[in-house]
This record gives C-alpha cells, sequence and structure tokens, in this order.
C-alpha cells in the first residue's frame, strides 16, 4: 500500500515528470528485454502442449477425487471474462484493420489474412499460455501442497521447511509484493482503456466531447459496481456477471455475423487460423520474413506480452481458484484451445466485415483508426445501430466490471494470509485502492497533448511486467521439477 500511495502522488502532484520518466525507462526495457518477451511467450506454449500430451495431464487440480467446482459452461465463461473481457471489444474493428492497411509481415499471404493472422497471434496461444502456467503453477501449490493462496507458494521449494512453515521470510514477501504491484498496474490499465473506450463511444453517439473528467466518473462506477460483485462472491456475483457477458457477447456477434457474407468470413477464419499455426514458431522468434521490425514489436507485441504478463497472477490464481477438479489437460485445452478459437472466430467476425466494408467504400481515409471509436463507427453501418451501440457500452461496463471484481478477490486472498474466502473488509480496502490509482492512470494518460490512455499503459506495463516475467522462468522450473517428482513417485 506504501509502495502505491507514494507511486499515485507522483501520478497526481508530477504527472508530466513521471510520464517523461516511464517513457525513459520503457525505451531501455524494450531495447534490451524485448526479444526476452518472445522466447518466454513461445517457451510456455511448448511447454503446456508437451504437458498435455504425457502422462502428467492426467494429474488434478486438486485431489484426485475431486470433482469440478463448476459446470463447464460457467468455468469457461468465468475464465474468458476474467482473462480478456473488455480488450475484444476495443481492438475488435481496430487492430484488423491497422494491420490490413500496414502489413506487418511481408508473406504470399493476402493483406486480409496476414492482418487475421497476426491478430490472432497477438491474442492466442501465447496470451492464454502465460495465464495458463501460472495458474497451474500457483493450483498445484495452493491445492495440492496446501500452500497459502500466495505467488510465493510457488517457490517453497527453495525454502527450507521449518523456515517455510513460519511466517514469511523477506524473499516470500518480495515475491508476493511484486506480483501485487503487478496485478495492479495491469488491472488499471484495462480499466483506464476500457474507461477511455465507453468515453469515446458516448462522444460518438451523443457527439459531444465528455472530457477525460467523464472517464474518472466511470471509473468511480466500475470501482463501485465491482466492489458489490466481489462482495457477492465467485459463486453469485462473479459467476452470474461473467455467464451473462458471455450471452451478451454472443449475441452481439451473432448479429453481426448474420448479416455478413457468411462463407466469405468462414473461408477466411480457416485460412488465417492455418497460417496462424503454420508460421506460429517464426512469428514467435520474429525471424526472416516474419520479423515486424522493431518499430511494429515495440508498439504492439512487445506491449501485448506486457500486458498479458501483467494479467497473468491475477488472473491465473483466479483460474487455479475456479479450476479445482479439473485435469492439467482439461484445463490446458481449456485454457489454450477454447478462449483462443472463440476469440479468432470474434475477430474474424469483424475484421473481414469492416474489410469489406472498406472494399465497399473504394478508398479508406481512416475511419476506423481510432481505437476508442472504431467499433460504434463499425455498427453505424447495421440496423439498429443506436440500440446495438448502448448494448456495447454495457457490456464493455459489466466485462471491466468482472475483470476488477476477480482482481479484488485475488488481490483480497494475497493480502488476507491466503484465505481463499478473503474477509470483506480486504475487498473494500482493495476496490479503494484500484479505483483511486485508476484515476491517477486517467491524468497519466492525459500528461500530454498527444498522449492519451492507450500510450501511457504501453510504456508503463512494458516496464513493470519485466521483474515478473524473470521470475516467472524460475517459476515454470520448479514447478515442472515438482510435477516430475510426483510422477516418479506414482511410479514407484
Amino acid at each position: 500500500m506504501g509502495i502505491l500511495l507514494v507511486f499515485s502522488f507522483f501520478l497526481y502532484a508530477e504527472t508530466l515528470s513521471t510520464y517523461n520518466a516511464i517513457e525513459e525507462a520503457s525505451l531501455w526495457v524494450r531495447t534490451y528485454f524485448g526479444p526476452f518477451y518472445l522466447y518466454l511467450g513461445l517457451g510456455c506454449v511448448l511447454l503446456l502442449v508437451v504437458i498435455a500430451c504425457s502422462p502428467w495431464g492426467k494429474y488434478k487440480i486438486g485431489k484426485q477425487d475431486k470433482k469440478p467446482v463448476f459446470s463447464r459452461l460457467a468455468w469457461i465463461s468465468m475464465l474468458y471474462s476474467a482473462g480478456m473481457g473488455a480488450g475484444i471489444l476495443l481492438r475488435a474493428v481496430q487492430e484488423p484493420v491497422f494491420m490490413q492497411q500496414h502489413p506487418p509481415l511481408a508473406t504470399q499471404s493476402t493483406a486480409e489474412t496476414i492482418a487475421l493472422e497476426f491478430t490472432f497471434y497477438q491474442w492466442g496461444f501465447t496470451a492464454w499460455a502465460f495465464y495458463a502456467v501460472f495458474a497451474l503453477a500457483i493450483g498445484y501449490a495452493i491445492f495440492k501442497r496446501e500452500l497459502p493462496v500466495a505467488t510465493s507458494s510457488t517457490f517453497a521449494r527453495l525454502l527450507p521447511t521449518k523456515i517455510n512453515a513460519e511466517k514469511s521470510p523477506i524473499l516470500c514477501q518480495f515475491i508476493d509484493i511484486l506480483t501485487i504491484l503487478t496485478t495492479v498496474f495491469g488491472l488499471v490499465a484495462a480499466v483506464g482503456l476500457g474507461a477511455s473506450q465507453i468515453k469515446g463511444g458516448l462522444n460518438h453517439l451523443f457527439e459531444i466531447d465528455f472530457g477525460y473528467t467523464t472517464i474518472i466518473a466511470l471509473v468511480v462506477l466500475i470501482g463501485f459496481l465491482s466492489l458489490f460483485s466481489a462482495l457477492s462472491g465467485v459463486d453469485k456475483g462473479i459467476k452470474r456477471l461473467s455467464t451473462w457477458n458471455i450471452y451478451l457477447t454472443v449475441a452481439l456477434l451473432l448479429f453481426v455475423f448474420m448479416q455478413c457474407d457468411i462463407p466469405a468470413v468462414s473461408k477466411q477464419f480457416f485460412t488465417s487460423f492455418y497460417r496462424y499455426i503454420i508460421d506460429f514458431i517464426p512469428m514467435s522468434l520474429a525471424i526472416g520474413k516474419y520479423d515486424p521490425g522493431q518499430a511494429f514489436l515495440t508498439d504492439w507485441t512487445y506491449y501485448y506480452w506486457a500486458f498479458w504478463l501483467a494479467w497473468a497472477p491475477f488472473t491465473g490464481i483466479f483460474i487455479a481458484r475456479i479450476s479445482q477438479g479439473r485435469t492439467l489437460r482439461e484445463i490446458i485445452i481449456g485454457v489454450l484451445l477454447i478462449p483462443s478459437l472463440g476469440t479468432f472466430f470474434w475477430f474474424t467476425v469483424f475484421g473481414q466485415s469492416a474489410f469489406e466494408m472498406i472494399n465497399s467504400w473504394g478508398s479508406y481515409s481512416g475511419e476506423f483508426d481510432n481505437v476508442f471509436t472504431s467499433i460504434f463507427v463499425f455498427l453505424e453501418h447495421y440496423p439498429a445501430q443506436g440500440f446495438i451501440n448502448m448494448v456495447v457500452i454495457i457490456l464493455l461496463v459489466s466485462f471491466l466490471v468482472t475483470s476488477v471484481d476477480s482482481a479484488i478477490y485475488v488481490l483480497s486472498m494475497f493480502t488476507d494470509k491466503g484465505n481463499p474466502d478473503p474477509s470483506k473488509k480486504q475487498r473494500l480496502m482493495w476496490s479503494i485502492i484500484l479505483t483511486v490509482f485508476c484515476v491517477g492512470i486517467v491524468l497519466l494518460g492525459h500528461a500530454k497533448a498527444d498522449s492519451d490512455v492507450l500510450t501511457a499503459m504501453q510504456k508503463l506495463l512494458i516496464i513493470t511486467s519485466l521483474p515478473l516475467s524473470l521470475l516467472m522462468v524460475l517459476m515454470i522450473v520448479l514447478w515442472v521439477i515438482d510435477i516430475s517428482q510426483k510422477r516418479k513417485e506414482s511410479i514407484s
């Protein structure tokens, strides 16, 4: 709390100076550690594939006789709402169109296929692999070894048994504080971006510039609604809201899909997915003709990997919390494959429909360039545009609430001595902290005339995700040692 309060002070009192310092630090991290993010992402995906195909895949999170806590639909709904949320609305149109207009790769595929292939890459297996690795490692520690709900529990092998059983040593405290800070930065980035998109939608619908004070008001509203949901618990508030999000998202997807060129969208989906699978490893390593260049990697891939890493602690622990009773193989398939395919189809429907619009216009004048208004401009070309755009705004709020309430719940577990059902006082404390910090991030995003929340968060997350990503390598090694020893014990 002290660290967050000090940083919040600089966000409020020295906004411009803080922005400039973040800009310089992010440039240094991208220069020296950018490729490391790529190697880590590919390594996580390959590791999960190996585990899913190996005998290890039959191990369960929890006791072997433990039954799944939630139905498969509720489970997928909660993990998807917590893991992606409002981002798929933010980038639904803008990212595929940007990739089409500025192809990052020079392959034999069409610009449309390259655009969707690279969008799949940035939203697909790698993102969910970060979540899944964290979920499995922490899930093994807290449900198999019955350790506290804390990231430091995955490092218990490094600690003597006597120390591990007593009060957490400095190493454990450092690991858990780092996890909390990374989680807070990743979460407030999502809320700041989502609130900015809601404000952009309101500006577009009512043709009024509401200003960034509206974003602050939205952040406070989202914080209040998230607190109410988190106080209701996983079984009631979070589960119900997550299921509602999925139903509404599928309805919006079908609304667009039923009015597009279905054969063309279907063909483009399978073509782009095939290219994504074939090109996945060279894209992940950015080698040869699959290297989009340092500038592109900095603005897009490094930022995305930093964002997913920042979300990995709270999303991973939340996934572990709701995945008791499921095997490693089922969790890997459920976390790595199912949400990815749903996301790919989402981007194909919206992206291909936007491509067809641009072709029908004969020229493109940047109609979908603004990340905060692109989806609202896109939906103007469909029936009942006013109603549908309001549905999008409601869905944005709902997705943000499910992300924040999940984070409140996980952060409360961290600071309530690993209690899987943290006290309401802890949940109240974290809702206040996150709301105050989100407001500070909004101010940071308006520190310069040529900056916005997206630009500010791209720079900040690349810095804050680095320590956790380095720590994650050690966490993976220790977890693999744990499950390999379990395998030996079961054989003997």
